[in-house]
C-alpha cells in the first residue's frame, strides 16, 4: 500500500514514523515544500534569543535521518498544488519547477497553519516567525542590522515571547495593536499583571493603534500608524495564523470552523481515503464537543500517530483538545484551559467565574509568590468548564489538574476533593486550585 504524506513536520512527519514502525512493507512517502522537517517551532523565540546557538538546533531529526534510518521516501522542495480524489494521485512541482505526480492509496494532508499579516502597503516589510527558515531570517536580520529597536505587530504567544527574547538581546521593543483589549480571553484584572511585567522590562504597549502602512528608508523600517509613526530596525508580524486548507478545498473535501479541514474522532475527513491532521484540521473540544480550530503542537503529534493507526481499521480515537495553553512573559507564566466566562456564554451553559489569589508555596518557603487562578463553572450543572492562571511560580504544570477534569467531565464539587499532591516547598496545604474551586462553588 501507499500511504503519501503532505507536509513533513509534527503531524506529518510523527505519522511516517508511526506507520514505518506498525507496518514495516509499507510505502511511505513524504512530500514537504520546504527543506526543513520535524522541528520545535515553539523553542524559535528562545533560540532567538541566544545569539550562540544556531537555529539548527532545533531539529528533532534531519531529513537524511528519515531516509536512512527509517526507509521513509521524504522528498523536500516539493510542493503538491493538487489532488485528485478520483484518480488518488497528488500532483505538484519541485523547487527546481519540475512537474510531479505521485499515486496514493491512503493520504494524509498535514500542511499545517500559515501567519496572516495585516493587508496593507508594506506588509513585505513584516517578518513572521513560522517556520524555521523564519527564525534564521529574524536572527540573521538582528545581526546584520546590528538591531537596537523592534516593532512587533500582535500581542499574542508568539508576540510577548518575542518581547523577552528581543529584550534579552538589548533590543527596545514596542508592541502595536489595533484593538483596545490586551489578551482579551483573560479576565482585565490578569490581563493588567501580564501588561504590568511588559512595562516592568521596558516593553511599550500600543493599544488602539492601527498600522496604516509600512516603508524602509535606508536602514530603518517606519510603521505609520492611525496617531503616530514607529521607527525600529527590524518589525515582526505576530498577527495570528490560518489552517494551510487551500488543498482540501480545491479538492473538494469538507472544511470546518475558520476554514480548517473537517475531520472525525479517527482523523478521517470527507474522503474516506483521506485523513487530515496538525494545525490544518480541526478537532472536538472536550467541553463543549462542538467543533474547534485550536492549532497546538502536542495535538499535532498525537493526531499523526492516530492516523497511522487508523490506516486499515479504526483503532485509535482521539478525545480532543481543552484549548490548553502555557506559555512565558518574562518572570510571569500564563496559562489556560478549557473556556472562559464569554466562551462558555456562546457556548450554551451558564457560567459563574471567579478570581483567587493564593500562594504558590507554603508562605514561609523561599520561592512562595502569588498565584491567579480564575475558574469557571456551570450553574446549572455543577460542571467545571475551565481555568486561566497568572503567576511567577508553579503555574504551567498546575494548569494540567485542570486538564485531566475537563477531560473527565468533572464538577467542581468534584474536583474540591481530588487527592492532589502537598509539600511545603510546592504548595500550601490547600493548593490554590482547590482553594479556586472551593470559592466557584459557593457561586454556584
Amino acid at each position: 500500500m501507499d500511504f503519501v504524506i503532505i507536509g513533513g513536520d509534527a503531524a506529518g512527519m510523527s505519522a511516517a514514523s508511526r506507520a514505518r514502525r506498525q507496518y514495516p512493507d509499507l510505502t511511505i512517502t513524504v512530500l514537504e515544500q520546504s527543506y526543513d522537517v520535524s522541528y520545535s517551532a515553539c523553542s524559535m523565540p528562545y533560540n532567538i534569543a541566544d545569539p550562540q546557538t544556531p537555529m539548527e538546533n532545533l531539529v528533532v531529526r534531519t531529513a537524511a535521518e528519515f531516509v536512512d534510518k527509517h526507509k521513509i521516501d521524504l522528498r523536500t522542495g516539493h510542493k503538491v498544488t493538487a489532488i485528485s480524489k478520483d484518480k488518488r494521485q497528488v500532483s505538484g512541482r519541485t523547487a527546481d519547477n519540475e512537474p510531479f505526480c505521485t499515486g496514493y492509496d491512503k493520504l494524509l494532508i498535514a500542511t499545517g497553519a500559515a501567519p496572516t499579516l495585516p493587508d496593507l502597503p508594506g506588509k513585505k516589510l513584516l517578518m513572521p516567525l513560522k517556520q524555521l527558515e523564519h527564525g534564521r531570517q529574524i536572527k540573521q536580520a538582528i545581526k546584520d542590522r546590528r538591531a537596537k529597536k523592534a516593532a512587533i505587530l500582535g500581542m499574542g504567544y508568539i508576540a510577548l515571547e518575542m518581547c523577552e527574547a528581543l529584550t534579552i538581546l538589548g533590543i527596545k521593543v514596542s508592541i502595536i495593536k489595533p484593538s483596545y483589549r490586551f489578551l482579551p480571553w483573560l479576565p482585565e484584572d490578569l490581563a493588567q499583571i501580564v501588561k504590568d511585567e511588559l512595562f516592568r522590562n521596558g516593553v511599550d504597549i500600543h493599544l488602539g493603534t492601527a498600522v496604516k502602512s509600512i516603508k524602509a528608508k535606508k536602514d530603518k523600517v517606519y510603521l505609520h500608524c492611525s496617531h503616530m509613526t514607529l521607527d525600529a530596525d527590524l518589525a515582526l508580524g505576530a498577527t495570528g495564523v490560518r489552517p494551510c486548507s487551500e488543498l482540501a478545498r480545491d479538492a473538494g473535501l469538507a472544511l470546518s470552523v475558520s476554514e480548517s479541514i473537517s475531520a472525525d474522532s479517527y482523523l478521517r475527513t470527507s474522503d474516506p481515503n483521506i485523513f487530515a491532521a496538525g494545525d490544518c484540521a480541526d478537532a472536538f473540544h472536550v467541553v463543549t464537543d462542538k467543533k474547534v480550530w485550536i492549532p497546538l503542537a502536542l495535538r499535532a503529534n498525537r493526531a499523526g500517530w492516530a492516523v497511522a493507526d487508523n490506516l486499515f481499521a479504526e483503532k485509535t480515537r482521539l478525545q480532543g483538545v481543552a484549548g490548553t495553553a502555557v506559555f512565558k512573559v518574562f518572570d510571569l507564566a500564563v496559562a489556560r484551559s478549557g473556556l472562559t466566562l464569554y466562551e462558555a456564554r456562546a457556548a450554551g451553559f451558564d457560567p459563574v467565574e471567579n478570581r483567587i489569589t493564593s500562594l504558590s508555596r507554603a508562605k514561609w518557603q523561599a520561592g512562595a509568590a502569588k498565584i491567579h487562578v480564575n475558574m469557571v463553572g456551570d450553574k446549572k450543572t455543577g460542571r467545571l468548564l475551565g481555568a486561566q492562571m497568572v503567576g511567577t511560580d508553579g503555574v504551567a504544570h498546575r494548569i494540567n489538574a485542570v486538564v485531566v477534569a475537563l477531560h473527565a467531565s468533572m464538577s467542581v464539587a468534584d474536583f474540591i476533593q481530588t487527592d492532589l499532591a502537598y509539600a511545603p516547598p510546592f504548595g500550601p496545604t490547600w493548593d490554590p486550585l482547590l482553594t479556586a474551586a472551593i470559592q466557584l462553588e459557593k457561586k454556584l
